[in-house]
């Protein structure tokens, strides 16, 4: 299959992202001086800038892949919420399941930026768990957005930001279950062994060790195949894809295992690139099941992104160009 073609199918796809989203502002600066008021520098503010951040991410990447995206969520009902909804809008992803609370406020992280180097973040969040009205409400909009759409694959990116409690992710899974929907999840550690019996599996190592209580320093590959069959022996679910930051990722299904290093970069940010992973690695396997691919091109597009500063979407075109070199298999398909 040549990589215009995978490309192609990717586009065919119907996705649904469910988890936390949240809206990442940026102030742009520049410093000249010390504050006379205390020993802090002075930021003057050049630009402002909003992005989407945490699950509305993940559909941004979906997106930028040319996949059809639907999210759900829930936000407060704020102006946040209603600038966050804006965005997404006009990138074309599909909010109208979200459902607003007006007893949360819509996660924003504020970073102040110097030289391309962050130097405060300021957070405005809730991170209880939703109610079960809006659970309920979450839940009926989904099970009727799957009878009605059939999409290919959803994916469950969480942030302890309370959406995705225990209940919501039994529920949602059991509905994606019972309609043969690829799964696909990336956790944190608060519901991490919520996630049974779903496709793929994406922590990071730092995640895995914490998880596990693991100590160990050195792993390899033999290693990370222990893990992968203490993971499995919790959640049964078929593929581990593990993060291992600069070391590229791990990813196993069955028997067959790799380390896929990373490719040289000018690494600037590695904010957002798990969504990226997940997002990148979901879609390929929705649309070829073929595990190896999925991570080498989620491993490719990850190194794409931390080339920029802030979170931020794949550029398929550069994504299609890099996998053309650096994808042999894509050849032989």
């Amino acid at each position: 299959m040549k990589v215009e073609l995978l490309f192609e199918e990717i586009a065919k796809l119907k996705v649904a992202v469910v988890g936390d989203i949240m809206l990442d502002t940026y102030w742009w600066g520049h410093v000249e001086r010390i504050s006379p008021e205390a020993p802090v520098p002075v930021v003057a503010l050049e630009k402002k800038e909003n992005r989407m951040g945490g699950a509305a991410n993940v559909a941004l990447n979906t997106i930028s892949l040319g996949a059809e995206t639907s999210l759900f969520s829930v936000t407060g009902d704020d102006e946040e919420a209603e600038l966050l909804l804006h965005i997404m809008q006009e990138a074309q992803i599909d909010t109208k399941y979200i459902v607003k609370s007006r007893e949360r406020v819509t996660t924003n992280k504020t970073r102040i930026i110097s030289r391309n180097q962050q130097m405060m973040r300021l957070d405005s969040e809730i991170t209880t768990e939703i109610n079960s009205d809006d659970e309920q409400l979450l839940l009926d909009r989904f099970t009727n957005y799957v009878k009605r759409y059939k999409p290919d694959v959803v994916i469950f990116e969480d942030y302890n930001k309370g959406v995705l409690k225990a209940s919501v992710i039994s529920a949602f899974i059991s509905v994606c279950k019972e309609n043969n929907i690829v799964t696909a999840v990336d956790p944190k550690r608060k519901n991490f062994f919520a996630f049974t019996d779903v496709d793929i599996f994406k922590p990071n190592l730092k995640e895995v060790k914490e998880a596990l209580n693991l100590l160990i320093e050195d792993i390899d590959e033999k290693a990370l195949q222990q893990i992968h069959k203490q993971l499995n022996e919790k959640l049964h679910h078929k593929i581990s894809l593990i993060t291992l930051s600069e070391k590229g990722m791990f990813v196993q299904k069955g028997t067959s295992s790799a380390i896929i290093p990373t490719h040289v970069r000018n690494v600037a940010d590695v904010s957002g690139a798990g969504d990226t992973v997940i997002a990148v690695a979901s879609v390929v396997y929705a649309a070829t099941k073929n595990t190896q691919l999925s991570a080498d091109i989620a491993n490719i597009a990850a190194g794409i992104v931390c080339e920029e500063v802030g979170t931020a979407a794949i550029d398929k075109a550069r994504l299609l160009h890099e996998c053309k070199t650096l994808v042999p298999a894509l050849s032989t398909l």
